[in-house]
């Protein structure tokens, strides 16, 4: 999916050596670079899912409407576009126009006027994607900074029979009846918190740019931060590598009751590491978190017995080493960030000999030699006095860090690991 589109070859070169070197700070040499010395990088993207029926796009804002959904970039440039899934789908998707501009801000409808462009697929103004298909828009020139909040209007006339979308999305999206892609100004529009078959903004940049994903659970996706406030970890990791001077992409694809080995609310991470960050546009890191739900269900299953507890921690550790596998064959480098505390939780109320699974997973991760670096989660957060509990200041629920806690895990990402390469075909 991530071959040459059609318009990219429709719209010359003039814009690759002006404004973008300036929205991405590269370096001004890097105007000298020819086409072919660019690609396309995530700049935001969403993992996707099957949202459970009290999540699901309301039936009414499928016909003669559109949703208007804002999301905030990690790079600038010049030229970008937008990728559409169907993946969950069982019948076509019909997207019957489709705008992209400006926002005015996070949380709100509205968009700069002179930044509004209709997005087009394949030169049309339509698209049908297929079930179980993803689909990129034509190139848009649309100069913005990194950081910038960007809304991405879809017009529909029917609602496929089974949606895709991602729930956790902490961001306010609109509805207006009417086609309204290209509207500057959305008064009186219906709010919801949700966001729906947008999986990624992609923007050109230079070669040497790429694009980390952050891979995990709730604690990734976002729970507890604020509304419209970009104030998941991901989000300060990006704030993170944007002052260290080299651009790179930020990627969430964290979702809310996440399993690695098992499917929750959302799809296991065995089977959708592909789509999620293999299949991303210039990934070169992933930062992986995952395991506290695989632990925590089977305590709160009551099937938590010795042998299912070890062979549970064994099955853990294989899926990460396969995870890497597969990451590495494609250039991908993988951070391993171990599972913090969460003894404090009344949800899954481990016990000692839950959290001596934990201990021993985390020791694995730090240890094993698996991973080409260590973001050690579990040391930013735990109370020195009580290991298996997070610091009060850092403790939202006993499971979920505050928010305070979700800038000490951005903090604890190596950003030295960033720059790193690894070897592999990508």
């Amino acid at each position: 999916m991530q071959g040459t589109y059609t318009g990219l070859r429709a719209r010359g070169a003039a814009l690759f050596a002006a404004g973008l070197l300036l929205a991405t700070g590269t370096n001004p040499a890097s105007a000298a670079q020819s086409p072919k010395d660019w690609h396309w990088v995530a700049s935001w993207g969403a993992a996707q899912m099957a949202p459970e029926p009290q999540n699901e796009l309301p039936q009414e804002h499928w016909r003669d409407a559109t949703l208007r959904q804002v999301v905030h970039v990690a790079l600038g440039g010049d030229r970008l576009r937008i990728r559409i899934s169907n993946v969950f789908g069982v019948t076509p998707l019909v997207v019957e126009a489709a705008g992209i501009g400006l926002a005015k801000g996070p949380g709100s409808p509205d968009i700069d006027p002179q930044s509004a462009k209709a997005l087009t697929f394949g030169g049309r103004t339509s698209v049908m994607i297929p079930a179980g298909a993803e689909y990129y828009s034509d190139v848009v020139a649309m100069p913005h900074k990194a950081g910038a909040d960007i809304a991405v209007s879809l017009y529909f006339n029917g609602a496929p029979s089974k949606q895709t979308g991602h729930p956790g999305s902490r961001a306010t999206s609109f509805v207006a009846k009417g086609q309204r892609t290209l509207d500057a100004a959305w008064s009186g529009a219906e709010k919801i918190t949700r966001w729906y078959m947008l999986s990624d903004v992609e923007v050109q940049a230079p070669r040497d740019v790429g694009a980390v994903v952050a891979v995990g659970d709730s604690i990734t996706d976002g729970y507890g931060t604020t509304t419209d406030g970009n104030d998941r970890w991901p989000d300060v990791l990006a704030g993170r590598i944007a002052r260290g001077g080299k651009p790179m992409g930020v990627v969430n694809v964290g979702i809310g009751g996440g399993r690695m080995l098992r499917d929750g609310l959302g799809p296991n991470l065995a089977s959708r590491f592909d789509r999620d960050v293999i299949g991303r546009a210039g990934v070169t890191h992933a930062v992986v978190m995952i395991g506290v739900n695989d632990l925590g269900v089977l305590r709160r299953n009551g099937e938590d017995i010795p042998a299912a507890r070890a062979k549970l921690v064994e099955d853990l550790q294989l899926a990460h080493r396969q995870l890497v596998e597969r990451a590495h064959a494609h250039g991908i480098c993988v951070i391993g960030a171990t599972v913090t505390p969460y003894a404090g939780s009344d949800y899954y109320r481990p016990a000692a000999a839950n959290e001596a699974d934990r201990q021993q997973l985390n020791d694995w991760i730090r240890k094993s030699g698996v991973f080409d670096a260590v973001a050690d989660f579990d040391a930013a957060l735990r109370d020195p006095q009580q290991p298996d509990r997070l610091r009060k200041e850092y403790d939202n629920d006993g499971l979920h860090p505050s928010i305070p806690g979700l800038r000490a895990l951005a903090e604890a990402v190596p950003l030295q690991a960033l720059r790193t390469t690894c070897g592999g075909a990508k």
